[in-house]
């Protein structure tokens, strides 16, 4: 999973994974890819709402153990 952009949301519940995310792709480029790792498990649905109501695009979710890692795209 490559990314531009990584970031580290271990340990924080919603909604700062999300708003953490926001501010990182608006320092971002159209096009750029950001990793986002969090541990919340309701990220995983946040994350795909977040993608539709924004236009970025989800490219991929996965768990690994309890780390939920999402690929997002910017718009």
């Amino acid at each position: 999973m490559h990314a531009d952009k990584e970031l580290d949301a271990r340990g924080l519940n919603c909604p700062l994974p999300i708003l953490k995310a926001k501010k990182a792709l608006a320092d971002m480029h159209s096009g750029q890819t950001l990793k986002v790792i969090s541990t919340d498990a309701g990220s995983v649905r946040d994350f795909q709402a977040f993608a539709k109501q924004t236009g970025n695009v989800l490219v991929e979710q996965q768990t690994v153990g309890d780390e939920h890692l999402t690929l997002l795209k910017r718009r």
